[in-house]
């Protein structure tokens, strides 16, 4: 038989262990719906973004990630995209990057959205992003570079390389170089942004308003660096 102090201690034990578990229950839960929450408000984001066509011209089409979204403002229609001349269309996805691994929603890469992106039919394609290939290999960076590259053959396309957000900065040299070696192999422009001093909000990933202006004018500017025999193709 147990003694009363014993017993006393059983039970304030067993106590214990039913909070810690209902706790980690809580916990997993949480942990487990959470992915499935952000992706279902990154997929309402990009619709939304989607759905905003601005300026006017030659039709470009945007392929991008939370940038191009313009993740973190008030009004997604004022992401950096709108910022470049012609008719923009945005395709983009919130953590989304050229390999398939750089997103946790599924099927949203690059490489898997493009094929429905081009149905605008735009006269230009600029692809931006790299931030979320920070942490991807090699292998996986260039096969996403590869399909993508064969759902836009006959498209004129530009690749914008990742900026050095503060969060990301170590990681950007290796993705941004490799990035450029693979626009040379393919024969596709390549616009670095690396070098840019840009406006961040607090998680020192994701650009303020201004930071959405500043990086827009840098990229429109360089775009028309990139593609000088084909200035039809800008509006100019």
């Amino acid at each position: 038989m147990l003694h009363r102090g014993n017993l006393r201690r059983v039970v304030g034990a067993s106590t214990i262990a039913l909070l810690i578990a209902a706790l980690m229950a809580f916990y997993v839960a949480d942990i487990a719906d959470a992915g499935p929450t952000r992706c279902q408000q990154h997929r309402l984001d990009a619709r939304e973004r989607a759905a905003v066509v601005t300026g006017e011209g030659p039709r470009v089409l945007v392929i991008g990630d939370s940038w191009s979204v313009g993740l973190g403002q008030d009004d997604l229609s004022r992401s950096w995209a709108a910022r470049l001349p012609g008719e923009v269309h945005v395709r983009g996805f919130s953590g989304s990057g050229f390999s398939a691994g750089a997103s946790g929603c599924g099927r949203v890469s690059f490489h898997d959205r493009a094929p429905t992106a081009v149905g605008v039919s735009p006269r230009l394609v600029v692809v931006e992003g790299g931030l979320n290939d920070f942490d991807q290999p090699v292998r996986a960076i260039d096969r996403g570079f590869r399909n993508l590259m064969a759902d836009l053959a006959g498209q004129h396309v530009v690749i914008v390389g990742p900026a050095s957000a503060p969060l990301r900065a170590r990681a950007v040299p290796r993705v941004d170089d490799r990035l450029a070696v693979l626009a040379n192999r393919y024969g596709v422009p390549y616009v670095r942004t690396s070098d840019l001093d840009l406006d961040y909000l607090d998680d020192r990933l994701h650009l303020t308003e201004d930071g959405h202006r500043e990086f827009g004018d840098a990229v429109a500017e360089r775009l028309a660096d990139v593609t000088p025999t084909r200035p039809a193709l800008l509006g100019r």
